[in-house]
């Protein structure tokens, strides 16, 4: 049984089929172009990107030749793979309503490949509330699929709270992790990070910097709520720098609190259940 509180089960449909501009709208001003005065010395090119799943006539998309372009010079892109990577799905009913996600792994391979993404350069958080649409098995299948692909992930019980990778000449920690299941807690939370909202401090030793990657807030609202805003500041006086939020599937604001960037919502960067999105996504470079 999923964990989604009452309120948000009633007004799922009245948001999808119009975004809501409701939430915390206070204090999000324009930044200037440039975060970071004085520059470091040392840099990386990160590129985060939104939720990643089929789109409803399974074939690859085209990409701009700009946005390809961008994310192929990243030293390492993050996103979210909001589906279970299976051939056959295991829920066909509910997959094939919708409400069950599922991608094939050809597909995600032409994806990456129309997005002029590199597959050693990308890294997956499996941290979501579809990501036992599937079942247990689809989980181990996707697992495989990543590791045939050459993709690492984040956001899994096994890999612990923060998982680290190199970008360029830095040593980056994830912690991923999800609000959100669609199923049972047992074998979600024995698979899946739901708890990574704080870390040990030996966790992060030896990283060079610390992101947040988690699907948070409710969906297709423009702003974040009260408590998203709230678990944002705690993860930034955590440590975590970088704060790149899913689940929303449309813009959410960027936000500074102190040393830290929190991008509350990066809107879908591939796949969507109707044939003509409605609402827009966004990639953020950082």
């Amino acid at each position: 049984m999923s964990n989604y509180p009452l309120a948000y089960k009633l007004s799922w449909l009245p948001r999808l089929l119009r975004p809501s501009l409701a939430g915390d709208r206070s204090g999000f001003t324009a930044r200037a172009a440039n975060l970071l005065d004085p520059q470091p010395t040392l840099k990386v090119r990160l590129a985060f990107v939104g939720d990643i799943s089929a789109v409803a006539n399974r074939d690859a998309p085209e990409c701009d030749p700009a946005i390809a372009a961008l994310l192929s010079s990243a030293d390492l892109v993050i996103g979210n793979c909001e589906s279970p990577i299976v051939d056959r799905p295991h829920a066909a009913m509910g997959t094939w309503l919708g409400t069950h996600h599922a991608m094939s792994e050809r597909f995600l391979a032409d994806a990456l490949a129309a997005a002029g993404i590199a597959r050693d350069r990308l890294v997956l958080s499996l941290a979501n509330n579809h990501m036992l649409d599937q079942g247990i098995a689809g989980f181990e299948e996707t697992l495989a699929a990543l590791s045939r692909l050459g993709i690492r992930t984040i956001g899994t019980v096994a890999g612990g709270p923060v998982q680290r990778h190199a970008a360029g000449s830095l040593t980056v920690g994830f912690a991923a992790f999800t609000l959100w299941r669609n199923t049972g807690a047992a074998p979600f939370e024995e698979r899946v990070s739901m708890h990574a909202t704080e870390w040990p401090r030996a966790a992060v030793s030896g990283i060079d910097l610390t992101c947040a990657v988690p699907h948070w807030d409710w969906e297709f609202r423009h702003f974040p709520r009260p408590e998203t805003r709230a678990l944002a500041r705690r993860l930034a006086d955590h440590g975590a720098r970088l704060i790149a939020g899913h689940h929303a599937h449309v813009l959410q604001p960027i936000e500074r609190i102190g040393d830290s960037v929190i991008a509350y919502g990066l809107g879908d960067f591939l796949g969507t259940a109707l044939a003509r999105q409605p609402w827009p996504g966004r990639i953020g470079s950082i």
